[in-house]
């Protein structure tokens, strides 16, 4: 079993994340999370505790909020 994160580590890769998120665009975000998952899981090593972290991901999953929600027409 791994160490987790500081809480301030944990912070700071979770803003670099979602600044590569924007950065790869709506339409690259998906390839872009499924890549780094891989990724990742290549770096843990074990596919049950990578199959665990996928579901463990989807528990209570939230329903975006409409203020992340971005408009087009200046709504």
């Amino acid at each position: 079993m791994s160490t987790p994160l500081p809480p301030e580590a944990r912070d700071r890769l979770y803003a670099a994340c979602a600044r590569a998120i924007t950065e790869a665009g709506p339409e690259r975000e998906s390839l872009f999370l499924a890549r780094l998952a891989l990724l990742l899981f290549e770096q843990v090593g074990d596919e049950a505790r990578c199959s665990e972290a996928l579901a463990h991901a989807l528990q209570d999953l939230p329903v975006p909020s409409l203020s992340a929600l971005t408009t087009t027409n200046g709504d």
